[in-house]
Parts: C-alpha cells; sequence; structure tokens
C-alpha cells in the first residue's frame, strides 16, 4: 500500500517536472512565431498563467495524494509539449493554413481548460475531498471512491466527465442515500453544467442524476440556486426522449414551491409543458399536467398559461389523458383558473369545460376537483344548460358515492343552484335529498354544516319540504345540530330547517323529545337568528296540549 502511494506521488512529480521544463522553451517558440503572430501571442498570454497555476497546485497538502492531480499534470505536459511540437511546424509553409488554424484553436482550447481545472483543484477544495475516505465504491472492485467519481464530473474534457458520469449513476443505483450523502454544492454545480454539454447523451445522463436528487426532496433549493431550471426548460424544448422525462419529472418536483413556479413560469417553461401534455407519453403528459396544475396556483401565471392555450389542451387531456393520474391534474388545473378571473370562466365553459368536467364525474370514485370546478362555472353558464348537460343526476351520484371532501363540495353546488323554485324543486326531484339528510350525521363540522344549508335552501320548495318531513332520522339529527357550542357552525342552519318544519305538528313533537327547547333557549340568549320565534313556536304547542290534555 505505502509502495503504491509513493509511485503515484513520484509520477506527479515526475510530470509537473516535466511540465515545467518544457513551459520555458513552449513559451518562447509561441513569442517567436513569425506565421499567425496574432493567434500565437494569445497563446503565450495563457502560457504565462500556467507556472502560477503549477505552483499553486504543487503548494496544495494532498498534491501528490491523488490520481486527479496526476492525470491533470500529465494533461498539462502534453499539451506544452504540443505548443513545442506546433510552434516548429507552424514554421513550414507546407503546412496548410486552415489545418494550422484549427489546431491553434485547439491548442487554446486545451490551455484554457487545463487552467481552468488547476484553479477549480485548489480553490473548490475537491483535491481534498477526493483525498478523503470514500463513503461507497463506484462498481465492486474498483478503487475509485464516490468522492473521487463527483470530483471528475468537474475536470477535464467531455468523454472523461462522460465517464465519470456513467459510474455516478451506476454508484447511485447501488447505494442512492450512500452517494448522496457525500455530494456537496460544487458536485451539483457540476452536474447542472452538464445539463448543456455538446453531447446529447450527456444531457440525458445528467438529468437522469439531477432527477434522482429532485425525487430525494433534499436537493431543491441548492438545485434551483444553483441555477437548474433553465437547462432543464431548454431539455423539455430540445432534450432526447429520456431527456425530456427525467427533465419535466424534476420540474413538476420543483413546481410544488410558489417560487420555483414563478421562476419556471419566467423561464419560458410554460410552452414545453403545454407541448408535452399534448404529444409526451403516459409519464411525461402526467408530470407535465401536474406542473402545469401547480404554476396555475401562481395568480400571476395564469394569464400566460391562457395565452398559451392551457384550456383547450387541459380539456383534451380530460377527455383523452392516456392515464387517470393526467385526467386528475387537469381537472384541478381547471379548478385552479375557475379561481380566477370571470373571464377565464367564461373561456372555459366557451371551450366546453363543463361538458368535459361533467362526464369526468361519471367515474365510481367522483374526484373532488372536477365538482369544484364545476361550481366555480355555475354562474357563469344558465341552469337550463347546466340541466341539460346533466348537472343534476351527477351531483345527486357524488353526494351519494363521493369522497367526503367531493360531498362536500356537490353539497355547496346544490346551495349556489339552488335559487328560483322551480330550480329548487328540480333539485329535490334528482333525488339529492335522502344524501343531503346522512351527511347531517358526518364526523366532519363542516360536512354537516354544509349538509344542513344545502337542505335549508331546498326546504322551501314545498315537494321537498314534504320529502324531508317523511325522513324520519332528520328532525332528530337537526336538533343535534342546535347544540350551542362555537365549534357547532351549522346552528343557524339547523335553525332554519327545523322552523321550516316547525308548521307539521308531528315534526314538532319530535323536536321537542329530542330535546330542541332546552337547545334553543341557550340560542335564543346568543341571539341567533330565527331561534327565539321557533322557540315560542314549539313552547305555545306543548302549553296547548297541556291545557286541553
Amino acid at each position: 500500500m505505502v509502495e503504491e502511494s509513493e509511485a503515484l506521488a513520484g509520477s506527479a512529480e515526475q510530470f509537473l517536472s516535466s511540465a515545467l521544463l518544457l513551459l520555458p522553451t513552449a513559451i518562447e517558440k509561441a513569442r517567436s512565431a513569425l506565421r499567425f503572430a496574432g493567434r500565437w501571442k494569445s497563446i503565450a498570454t495563457k502560457l504565462e498563467l500556467v507556472a502560477p497555476a503549477l505552483n499553486d497546485l504543487a503548494g496544495h497538502p494532498c498534491f501528490s495524494r491523488h490520481a486527479l492531480c496526476r492525470e491533470l499534470l500529465q494533461s498539462v505536459a502534453a499539451t506544452l509539449a504540443e505548443a513545442v511540437e506546433l510552434a516548429d511546424r507552424c514554421g513550414d509553409p507546407s503546412v496548410g493554413k486552415l489545418r494550422m488554424q484549427s489546431d491553434l484553436d485547439a491548442l487554446a482550447g486545451k490551455l484554457d481548460l487545463n487552467l481552468r481545472d488547476c484553479g477549480l483543484l485548489v480553490k473548490t477544495g475537491v483535491l481534498g475531498e477526493a483525498a478523503l475516505p470514500a463513503a461507497s465504491a463506484v462498481r465492486p472492485g474498483e478503487a475509485e471512491s464516490v468522492r473521487e467519481m463527483l470530483a471528475r464530473l468537474q475536470f477535464g474534457h467531455d468523454e472523461a466527465k462522460h465517464r465519470a458520469l456513467d459510474g455516478l449513476l451506476e454508484a447511485m443505483r447501488e447505494d442512492e442515500k450512500g452517494v448522496t450523502a457525500v455530494i456537496g454544492r460544487s458536485n451539483v454545480a457540476a452536474l447542472i453544467q452538464l445539463l448543456t454539454a455538446a453531447s446529447p447523451m450527456v444531457r440525458e445522463k445528467a438529468a437522469t442524476a439531477i432527477c434522482s436528487l429532485v425525487e430525494s426532496g433534499n436537493w431543491d433549493t441548492l438545485l434551483v440556486s444553483e441555477g437548474t431550471i433553465p437547462p432543464l426548460i431548454r431539455l423539455l424544448e430540445s432534450g432526447s426522449f429520456v431527456a425530456r422525462e427525467k427533465a419535466v419529472l424534476s420540474v413538476q418536483k420543483l413546481s410544488t414551491s410558489a417560487v420555483n413556479s414563478r421562476s419556471i413560469a419566467g423561464h419560458g417553461g410554460i410552452p414545453p409543458l403545454i407541448d408535452l401534455c399534448q404529444v409526451g407519453d403516459s409519464i411525461s403528459q402526467s408530470a407535465a399536467a401536474a406542473a402545469l396544475k401547480n404554476l396555475s396556483a401562481v395568480p400571476e401565471a395564469r394569464q400566460t398559461l391562457v395565452d398559451e392555450g392551457i384550456v383547450r389542451v387541459m380539456i383534451n387531456v380530460l377527455d383523452y389523458g392516456v392515464v387517470l393520474g393526467s385526467k386528475e391534474q387537469a381537472a384541478e388545473c381547471l379548478l385552479q383558473l375557475t379561481s380566477g378571473t370571470e373571464k377565464f370562466r367564461q373561456l372555459i365553459v366557451s371551450e366546453g369545460g363543463i361538458r368535459s368536467l361533467l362526464a369526468y364525474l361519471d367515474g365510481p370514485l367522483p374526484p373532488e376537483p372536477a365538482i369544484a370546478a364545476v361550481k366555480n362555472l355555475v354562474g357563469s353558464v344558465s341552469m337550463e344548460s347546466l340541466i341539460s348537460l346533466g348537472l343534476l343526476p351527477r351531483l345527486t351520484n357524488v353526494l351519494k358515492t363521493g369522497s367526503l371532501m367531493a360531498q362536500q363540495t356537490a353539497a355547496a353546488a346544490v346551495c349556489k343552484i339552488s335559487g328560483s323554485p322551480e330550480i329548487k324543486k328540480l333539485v329535490g326531484e334528482s333525488g339529492c335529498l335522502p344524501s343531503l339528510i346522512n351527511m347531517l350525521e358526518a364526523k366532519s363540522n363542516s360536512s354537516r354544516e354544509i349538509a344542513a344549508q344545502a337542505i335549508a335552501s331546498l326546504i322551501a320548495c314545498p315537494r321537498n319540504g314534504n320529502e324531508i318531513k317523511k325522513e324520519d332520522k332528520c328532525v332528530p339529527n337537526l336538533v343535534q345540530l342546535l347544540d350551542p357550542s362555537p365549534q357547532n357552525t351549522a346552528k343557524k342552519h339547523a335553525v332554519a330547517c327545523l322552523m321550516a318544519l316547525s308548521s307539521s305538528k308531528k315534526c314538532r313533537k319530535v323536536m321537542i323529545s329530542y330535546g330542541a327547547i332546552g337547545y334553543l333557549k341557550k340560542l335564543s340568549e346568543a341571539d341567533v337568528a330565527a331561534s327565539k320565534k321557533l322557540l315560542e313556536r314549539l313552547e305555545s304547542g306543548r302549553l296547548k296540549r297541556f291545557l286541553f290534555h
């Protein structure tokens, strides 16, 4: 082990010595070259920066410990040898002009890369980190550590970075937690830079690594601060199939933050996300729809979304989405837009959005976002149109089979549409009353409140009142909602319902037997609307029974 370390140290020293010997010759030949004097002058300026860079590198405590340093010094020595050889060939008139210009440009590029890598090794601390004990091996049996592999993402030419990226992805597949535990800011920045590499394959693999970091949930802030959003959006526009998929999954996760959503919209992310909703596969479409849904929650992004055609696209996803998840995201996106201006709601109506939302409610578990969007659109279209599109039976179905939130939203929609006596009658005939009465027994206070409010809005219709009277548990449940505690927000609606039912002698008797008078006395003291009048009616009826018995 000691011998191996000494051999490695000797190799680094050997390449350093070779570079320092070649450097004066390379500078002298660059300054004295007659052909392409301007280009050689620029190269000479770069060569003069090599010595300070090598001195800084040689002065680092980890100078002789790691293969990264040895490889860089080997590259510098090779570049200097190439400069000397090229200067000698430059004086040969038989060498073609275009070929020499190309070779000089390549040499300048290599010098820039060598100087940049020397600075990075010293300034970023990567050389020291790479020399630390490894957290996890890249591949079983390999000597390189994960820290070295991460460091290699920042140095050398694209092919070397490509190989390092392959090793990193393999390590992440074997032990993702172990790899992410040793990733630092400089490694994240290097990965982000590779999102714009010349090679499509490198961009694809970098997007895969970034996606893994995003999905881990621990790197969002650092990724965004290091500028990952713009290159991800560029991949959405022109990346390969895999790169676009990984990029859209990353954008979806990042867009859960309102700040990031604004950044995504500000960097032109809306058009490519909309394109993916229309042409992407099931994974990309669902992720793009989810990202757009997140963006639609940001009020200042909604106008841009609408201008880019989001309404028509989301309605199409709702009608023809590849997977159920895409449809759900589209419904939520439309819901966000319906909470905006009346202009947005009118646009959704004109594009046929209500029909699509109602059709989406026909599933076995009606989704809450769709019914909530319909509720928001009720005031933007005539009741005749809503009824002709089948709103009422679908509301009834949601009240019977929907989730708790969906039932609450459907009950709120009932309240919103129950204006005229004719509509109240039609709503009652749709069969929703038994479900609303059942909701009076819900554990959720908000469910009980909205159910009592809906019943109060419908009970004014005589037919509905008669049907409610037939439900044996309706009056007892309403009496329980007279509880005067502050947590019970349904009491005023319960009073309104019981007041409407108090014209029935049978209902009054049930109210009294379940303790309504005691509740109403407390509500009267709290000045709850109509409670005193209902109390007087019940006490008057009880007194008459007592006197005439």
